[in-house]
């Protein structure tokens, strides 16, 4: 088996349980890939050469199909991240959360141990996500895809916008706003949470319509159907210029910019393991079911 391990820093308390992981994938002779960031932090921090050859790819390499997993060492961003990695080759993350709130990263640093002991018994279930694919002709956007959302908003913060959506080429809203967010059910804890709208089990078909701030308050976050294609028209009387996020990844586009968006021909697959379930991960991380009354006989 090929794994290609990626990540971002990481505390020194967990350095030997990834040096063990690593050590452990060497054991078992399988050919290990580094995506270029992670080793050069790793040279730093650590020492995982030990006279092996180390072979490293970069973001713009692109990856094959031969790779049998990705493991990330993180939080959530270094699997949105990976996504841009690995993008339409559905290679399967396993996600290890070595930061604090985890919604995708849900393999705890606890269980590095005995992780790459369930990856070869297969004791595991692929979680299919979801991704936007985002097109416009009047811009060229970098890397047009999100795992969990994309959003438009003012370079302004404080400034109002106004965007006029459709469904399929019908009008839905015009919406007077701080910006709008389209999610999907992975994204729909994150910013779109955070704006009221509501939470989506990971593999429901829909897209969450989100406004930002809305000028109206009677304008409420909307869930659709992953069939309809959305079109995003920025209209504006000033010549001032918009931000266009996704997943984080930011660029500016012009006034009267249309922008579609619909669900990408691939998902990203996530690795859930044995003990973890999507209902278990919303309740650790939403504090759900503290209530001692859950707990009475």
């Amino acid at each position: 088996m090929t794994f290609l391990l990626h990540g971002k820093k990481f505390s020194k308390e967990i350095e030997p349980q990834i040096i063990n992981f690593i050590d452990e994938l060497h054991k078992y002779n399988f050919n290990v890939l580094y995506t270029e960031y992670f080793y050069q932090y790793l040279k730093k921090t650590i020492d995982i050469d030990n006279n092996r050859i180390i072979n490293t790819i970069s973001k713009n390499d692109g990856i094959s199909k031969k790779i049998n997993y990705i493991v990330c060492f993180g939080g959530d961003g270094t699997i949105l991240n990976a996504a841009t990695i690995i993008k339409d080759t559905e290679v399967p993350i396993i996600g290890v959360n070595t930061g604090r709130l985890g919604f995708l990263a849900t393999i705890s640093k606890n269980k590095i141990a005995t992780l790459l002991d369930k990856i070869m018994k297969k004791n595991y279930k692929i979680s299919n996500r979801s991704l936007l694919h985002i097109e416009s002709s009047d811009t060229s956007i970098n890397t047009p895809l999100a795992l969990n959302e994309i959003s438009v908003s003012a370079k302004e913060n404080t400034s109002m916008i106004n965007v006029k959506v459709f469904l399929n080429n019908k009008y839905l809203n015009t919406y007077w706003a701080d910006g709008l967010i389209i999610a999907t059910p992975t994204g729909s804890t994150g910013y779109s949470l955070s704006c009221g709208g509501p939470i989506v089990m990971p593999e429901s078909n829909n897209f969450i319509i989100t406004p930002i701030a809305p000028h109206n308050l009677n304008v409420r976050p909307l869930i659709v159907s992953d069939e309809n294609i959305i079109k995003l028209e920025i209209i504006d009387n000033n010549t001032r210029k918009f931000l266009l996020s996704m997943d984080s990844r930011n660029q500016y586009i012009k006034n009267s910019t249309c922008i579609t968006i619909k669900k990408a021909s691939y998902n990203i697959k996530l690795v859930e393991i044995e003990s973890i379930n999507y209902s278990k991960t919303l309740r650790e991380k939403l504090f759900w079911g503290l209530d001692s009354r859950n707990y009475e006989k």
